[in-house]
């Protein structure tokens, strides 16, 4: 079984080591828990102190505080073309960090299209690109994960043909059928008869609306860091996660896990000090023979 690995990398002041690790052990439970078994996908997540530190043959997952450009962030290729992916940071870096693992795991290099019914009537069989965590990408579909938040995204069943009952067509049970989005979410698809690219886009509106893109008559990466570009994927989502009533309840929810943690780590240490006194004993036996030497 090949097994995707990612490392998550800080190269901003804001992130402790400990945040670090922590949102990395979220992010790995969620890979494990929630994603392999829907995707088949089975990956690990690391963290490493710097870029220097991280192994031949994992993908980065690097946070840093400016990207440098707008439509920066997101997931890229290096010269070798393998993915790694750039995480603006804001005080929800966990669910963006959340957002572009999953759309690495589902689709590493960001050109898959599925076929499918278009939304938009008048169109016929189009090609959806597949970006999982895009139509329920908004922080209120977002759950916790170590008391942390993290991003839904959508099962396979997203491209089902019809509606069934009880079927879960994102983790988190939010989207309603095939191919639909969610206030704050989008979908893009490529339209073959006239060679365009559009989007259903529900962004601060009372419905969802559709826009045009137009041709791509070139592009210097993958399908998907064009469109997200374009959309300003990864910048809405660190903009609007920290002022959401999920964040507020997963920072709550944050504290009373600390004080779980500490608790038992404060057991721990008393069990260990325990030992070293020798005020502890594993078991008593009686009979048997004795030990040689």
């Amino acid at each position: 079984m090949l097994v995707t690995q990612l490392a998550l990398v800080s190269e901003t002041q804001q992130i402790s080591p400990s945040q670090l690790t922590r949102v990395a052990a979220a992010l790995q439970k969620q890979a494990t828990r929630d994603f392999a078994p829907l995707w088949g996908v089975h990956a690990t997540v690391d963290a490493f102190d710097k870029l220097e530190d991280v192994p031949v043959g994992y993908w980065p997952m690097i946070v840093r505080d400016d990207i440098g450009m707008e439509g920066a962030a997101g997931v890229h290729m290096d010269k070798n073309g393998q993915p790694f992916s750039l995480i603006e940071y804001s005080d929800s870096w966990s669910l963006t960090a959340s957002h572009e693992m999953l759309e690495m795991l589902g689709d590493p290099w960001g050109n898959r299209l599925v076929a499918g019914q278009s939304p938009k009537d008048g169109q016929g069989v189009v090609e959806f690109l597949v970006e999982v965590a895009d139509p329920p990408e908004a922080p209120q579909y977002g759950y916790t994960i170590n008391g942390l938040l993290v991003s839904d995204f959508f099962t396979p069943n997203f491209y089902d043909p019809v509606s069934a009952p009880s079927v879960r067509y994102s983790f988190g049970g939010h989207l309603p059928g095939p191919r639909q989005i969610l206030p704050g979410g989008y979908i893009s698809w490529h339209d073959p008869v006239s060679d365009h690219w559009w989007q259903q886009v529900w962004f601060g509106t009372d419905k969802p609306q559709f826009r045009d893109l137009g041709k791509l008559t070139a592009r210097a990466g993958s399908l998907r860091a064009a469109i997200d570009a374009r959309t300003k994927t990864a910048q809405r989502i660190a903009s609007e996660g920290p002022r959401s009533d999920r964040f507020s309840a997963a920072r709550s929810l944050t504290a009373r896990v600390k004080e779980s943690t500490s608790s038992r780590a404060s057991g721990w240490r008393d069990r260990i000090q325990n030992i070293q006194a020798g005020g502890a004993t594993e078991g008593t036996w009686e009979g048997g023979s004795r030990d040689n030497g």
